[in-house]
């Protein structure tokens, strides 16, 4: 372990002492043709856009910065106490409360066993399993019903209902909840067995009404999921781990999220009006002035698309969905006093959402404008290596943080070469289609069935 851990520092130290030097040696190049430079300013077009670029990078710098930053000062609350500090409640086996586990699932045949399967063996005295059947088409209901069959000691129940989308099966399930907090999930999730435990522990609070989990990918077989992999731990586990320490997690995620069932009664549960009835839920909740925590620990095993077509249908579905969701709560945007840090929060997904796509794009187009026109070609690779460096230095460190592959580091090149350009394109794509209004329908993942 010791050795493992030391090779992550190792591998880490390495990999931004390195990319550091090829900046320096990068800003030398540039500095030296700072006279050829001059001709970004003579268009008024070209200084605007050079200066948007700037200010861009400025804002990016700062968010890298202060993601680390508070992520890392969770971290050391996580290890040495919270800020709160109320009487333990649950102090036993015998005090701890009763989870209800909501398993939505459609189409889940190839994948449902292994979830119920593995929520069977999660380290938790007081629990049950309750699958909800959307409608499937295929074998989901009795390959559920077979594996409720086989045992007797945890309660799984299954549902089957007409099909009318996960948030009306989620709904489902919080009804028929027998428990005092809900644990809803994919159908595709294997979750890590302490999630109970560690996510309980967070309600002694009693501000907290949500708990997000930790989602990781579980078929790294290929450039793709590797490199979502990466994705997940850099640009979602560490972004949720900066927001809990203000308590305010923004989005919590489908695979794992664990409510106070009186908390999902009082915002009347998920809503049908959003391809994101996670975010919405979420903001919801925020909304109302609950608190939400993010729990490291409890980690949620999911499947991701191997191929490139399913991942930009489940990106374009993302981007449309916090869009929506977003929208559903704009009024907070302009409401900073009523609506304090929710304001942030918003402006801050939008930011995500639309104006880091866009600009991303936009600055690759404009320095390869700039090279062929001018002969400036060394830009386009100056601003391709100050993002690239954004990205290496915050894989370091959520691989060290997170305790995971340090190969993953690596794939940071990869995932700023060409991966977020082709993600940022469908971002776009999604953001002018939501704008125009298009229709547009869910899109679900075929399931390859890797848990």
């Amino acid at each position: 372990m010791v050795t493992a851990k030391f090779t992550r520092y190792a591998w880490a130290t390495a990999a931004v002492l390195g990319f550091a030097v090829i900046l320096a040696v990068s800003y030398d190049t540039v500095r030296k043709s700072q006279g050829s430079m001059s001709v970004l300013l003579e268009s008024y077009v070209l200084a605007a856009i050079t200066f948007y670029l700037l200010a861009f990078l400025v804002i990016l710098v700062a968010r890298y910065a202060i993601l680390i930053l508070y992520s890392f000062m969770d971290h050391i609350e996580g290890l040495y106490g919270k800020r709160e500090a109320p009487a333990p409640k649950y102090t036993d086996d015998a005090s701890l409360p009763m989870v209800s586990l909501v398993v939505p699932a459609f189409n889940e045949g190839l994948v449902i066993q292994a979830a119920i399967r593995s929520l069977l063996e999660l380290d938790y005295p007081n629990f049950e399993v309750i699958v909800v059947d959307d409608g499937s088409t295929d074998d989901t209901y009795e390959k559920a019903i077979a594996v409720a069959r086989e045992q007797f000691e945890i309660p799984v129940r299954v549902i089957t209902k007409r099909n009318g989308g996960k948030a009306e099966a989620l709904n489902t399930g919080m009804a028929a909840a027998r428990g005092e907090f809900i644990l809803n999930m994919d159908g595709d999730s294997k979750l890590s067995n302490n999630t109970l435990r560690a996510c309980i522990k967070h309600f002694e609070n009693p501000r907290i009404g949500a708990v997000a989990g930790n989602v990781k990918v579980i078929n790294r077989e290929n450039i793709w999921s590797r490199i979502q992999a990466l994705e997940y731990v850099e640009g979602l586990a560490m972004a949720r781990k900066a927001q809990s320490f203000m308590r305010s997690v923004n989005i919590i995620p489908g695979p794992l999220g664990v409510f106070r069932k009186s908390v999902l009664q009082q915002v009347g549960g998920y809503d049908h009006d959003t391809f994101a009835e996670d975010c919405d839920l979420t903001l919801k909740l925020l909304m109302q002035g609950w608190h939400i925590a993010y729990e490291p620990l409890a980690i949620a095993w999911v499947e991701t698309p191997s191929r490139l077509l399913d991942l930009l249908k489940q990106r374009y579905r993302w981007t449309r969905g916090i869009l929506q969701a977003t929208s559903k709560h704009s009024d907070a945007l302009w409401q900073p006093r009523k609506a304090g840090i929710n304001c942030l929060i918003l402006w801050y997904m939008l930011f995500e959402g639309i104006m880091w796509p866009f600009s991303t794009i936009l600055g690759n187009l404009f320095f390869a404008y700039v090279g062929v026109r001018y002969g400036l070609a060394t830009l386009l690779f100056y601003w391709w290596l100050q993002l690239t460096i954004l990205d290496v230095v915050a894989a370091a460190y959520c691989v060290i943080i997170e305790e995971e592959e340090p190969s993953l580091i690596f794939y940071a090149v990869m995932f700023r070469l060409f991966y977020i350009n082709i993600i940022d394109i469908s971002k776009v794509l999604a953001t002018i289609e939501e704008w125009r209004g298009q229709a547009m329908t869910w899109g679900k993942l075929d399931r390859e069935g890797k848990l």
